[in-house]
């Protein structure tokens, strides 16, 4: 997710309530949700629409990559010799990344990978990921199975 430049709003209990039950149903509709918080289904609308455009909030259909034809999840650990931004600017380009972030610690950049298979994942290793220029090493932990993924949080 792109940070977005906007204006962050204030997000008071009603917000946090309002995200709350976007993050139980994403389609949940303003109606239930503006019973539910106690506003009109035009205020929670407005509201929801403030959150995304100041890039708070992103409303979207999460899917689990084993089930629909990811068979091989890893997250690669990147380091780089010189400037960060051009290395994660080409492995956010990559089909296969889904997560790309820089980090402090061991590595400068962590990638999460979607692949077929092993063989698709030490592909992308090689040509993709290897490649970039200015990668100096990666480290790949394979995902053997995934226990707890969430995006019910809150941070007040």
């Amino acid at each position: 997710m792109t940070r977005k430049s906007s204006p962050l709003p204030d997000l008071d209990d009603i917000s946090w309530q309002i995200i709350e039950q976007l993050q139980q149903d994403g389609r949940r509709s303003y109606g239930a949700i503006a019973k539910a918080v106690g506003l009109s289904e035009a205020a929670v609308r407005q509201r929801v629409q403030r959150m995304i455009e100041a890039g708070v909030m992103q409303i979207v259909a999460v899917t689990d990559p084993m089930r629909v034809g990811g068979r091989r999840q890893a997250m690669v650990g990147v380091k780089v010799d010189g400037p960060l931004d051009p290395v994660a600017a080409a492995l956010a380009e990559m089909r296969e990344a889904i997560y790309v972030v820089l980090c402090a610690g061991s590595y400068d950049i962590l990638c999460e990978v979607v692949c077929d298979d092993d063989a698709h994942l030490a592909e992308v290793l090689s040509t993709s990921i290897r490649s970039i220029p200015g990668v100096a090493g990666t480290e790949t932990f394979v995902y053997l199975q995934l226990r707890k993924e969430s995006y019910q949080w809150r941070a007040q």
